[in-house]
């Protein structure tokens, strides 16, 4: 089993292709290529946090999730409105999260932290929210579908970016 991350899918939201500017001609096919790039990577038995924006109708989150691989848990971003975090199909859900893979300390939010718990014990922050556009911090790893290939990723490749 792997734990993988993500954010800011924003399934089905037209004004992300063209802020982000996003290689997709439609949201057809953006959400055709997230949900295929997700399940090429996340197996049935993996699990995956999602750090926020899912998807721009809260009503197609249920059977989005069933079409993707993996536990799934969200953690909610500025774009997830009550029905986002009701759908059924999350195995959990919050504003935050800090989780220990491998060994390792990880404090989970959709919003990036100039500081945060365990920062300077070698505490590692994930999030999304920025869409890959902010600077680099050490320990700091956005996750967002923008900056990691339109796909989860696992805290081994992230760590190996760097």
């Amino acid at each position: 089993m792997t734990v993988f991350f993500t954010a800011d899918t924003h399934f089905g939201d037209h004004r992300t292709i063209n802020i982000q500017q996003r290689p997709f001609a439609d949201t057809r096919t953006m959400d055709a290529a997230l949900i295929a790039r997700w399940n090429a990577v996340v197996a049935p038995g993996d699990t995956v946090w999602h750090l926020g924006d899912v998807a721009r109708r809260p009503a197609d989150v249920p059977a989005l999730l069933a079409a993707l691989n993996g536990t799934k848990h969200l953690i909610r971003g500025n774009n997830d409105p009550e029905a986002t975090v009701a759908a059924a199909g999350w195995a959990s859900t919050g504003d935050y999260a800090e989780i220990t893979v491998d060994g390792r300390a990880l404090v989970l939010c959709h919003y990036p932290f100039r500081s945060w718990n365990g920062q300077h014990k070698g505490a590692i922050d994930l999030h999304g929210h920025s869409h890959g556009r902010l600077k680099p911090m050490p320990r700091q790893f956005d996750v967002g579908v923008d900056a990691q290939g339109f796909a989860p990723v696992s805290l081994d490749r992230l760590l190996a970016t760097r």
